[in-house]
């Protein structure tokens, strides 16, 4: 997440944004739209791939393929849920959610998560054992072959679509690649990046499982690929669990984020220094902050009062943030910054 204090391009105000002290809500941030790209591009080449796969799996009866198969299919289902959650944490503010419905991508986004355990774990790792107790002779290996050959190219498609978007993001907060995709407040960018990792990895462990069958005879390595991709799955779904469960119950921003928005408050004009900020993610790329900021003259409390409020109103006018209020410093308070 970014944090600037520019004004929206559009400059207006929506009637939420009062000067109230109630929190008010902001314009949404502009990466949203590459967000719904991504989950987009993720959903068509998933439910391809599922298909492609499907038959595959049945004209060979190999065990990796229908796990990637089924994989595929939990990939394809778990984008309509991003999809949701992208949707539904746009929604205006409202008198009952004065912050948004940005939360709601955390909740949509963790029943994708339940859904690739369940649809694509469980099965992977059920059919795998199954395979290793009965196993079942496959066939029709070419054809194996090319499925995964033309997967791993729409899965890379994909791929590279969530890594751009990340890698942008990224530079502009300076982390490394991965720990960005680990700790943005974006879900649907983080769900489409390790599912997407996760297929290609997964596709390359089924090829090597199909590969040994034919060579070996035995459907042992097949049936051991599909149970590496139960893992693997599992492994993905988990973390993905564990990172939305943070956010729905409260994270604390990233430091820099903190800095940054101290060194912006305090550039704005009138205050002269911040003694306690508190920001909360609300939702992808947004916050709700509170601060206390010492101001600059000798006005009277009426006066301080306008001043205040007319902060919090450029505040909201930033993408990022969806709510501010701003009090004043006693006199004996520390400043946040040296």
């Amino acid at each position: 997440m970014t944090f600037s204090l520019s004004p929206s391009p559009s400059g207006d105000r929506s009637p939420g944004r009062s000067r109230s002290r109630t929190p008010v809500a902001a314009t949404p941030p502009t990466t949203g739209g590459e967000s719904l790209l991504t989950v987009l591009v993720a959903f068509g080449a998933n439910l391809l791939i599922a298909v492609a796969k499907t038959v595959a799996a049945t004209l060979t009866g190999s065990s990796s393929l229908l796990a990637e198969a089924a994989h595929s299919w939990a990939d394809a289902g778990n984008e309509v849920f991003l999809l949701i959650a992208d949707r539904r944490s746009k929604k205006a503010a409202d008198e009952d959610h004065p912050l948004g419905y940005g939360r709601e991508a955390y909740v949509w986004s963790m029943f994708a998560a339940l859904g690739l355990f369940a649809a694509g774990s469980a099965v992977s790792l059920t059919h795998g054992i199954s395979e290793l107790r009965d196993p079942s002779p496959a066939e029709n290996f070419l054809l194996g072959y090319l499925v995964l050959a033309v997967a791993f190219v729409l899965e890379g498609v994909s791929f590279l679509q969530s890594v751009r978007q990340a890698r942008r993001e990224a530079r502009t907060l300076q982390r490394d690649l991965i720990e960005h995709v680990l700790v943005t407040s974006d879900p649907t960018l983080r769900a489409v990046f390790a599912e997407d990792a996760a297929a290609l990895v997964g596709l390359i462990v089924a090829a090597a499982g199909l590969a040994a069958h034919e060579i070996t005879g035995s459907a042992v390595p097949d049936a051991v690929a599909s149970i590496v991709i139960g893992v693997l799955l599992g492994v993905v779904a988990l973390v993905l669990i564990n990172r939305n469960r943070r956010f729905l119950v409260g994270e604390v921003v990233d430091p820099r984020v903190r800095a940054a928005a101290v060194e912006s408050l305090v550039a704005m004009p009138g205050v002269a220094r911040v003694t306690y900020l508190r920001l909360d993610v609300v939702g992808p790329r947004r916050i709700s902050l509170i601060a206390d900021v010492d101001l600059t003259g000798d006005d009277p409390e009426s006066h301080l009062a306008v001043r205040l409020r007319d902060l919090e109103a450029r505040l909201v006018d930033s993408p990022v943030v969806v709510g501010a209020v701003l009090s004043l410093s006693a006199p004996d308070e520390p400043s946040l910054t040296r």
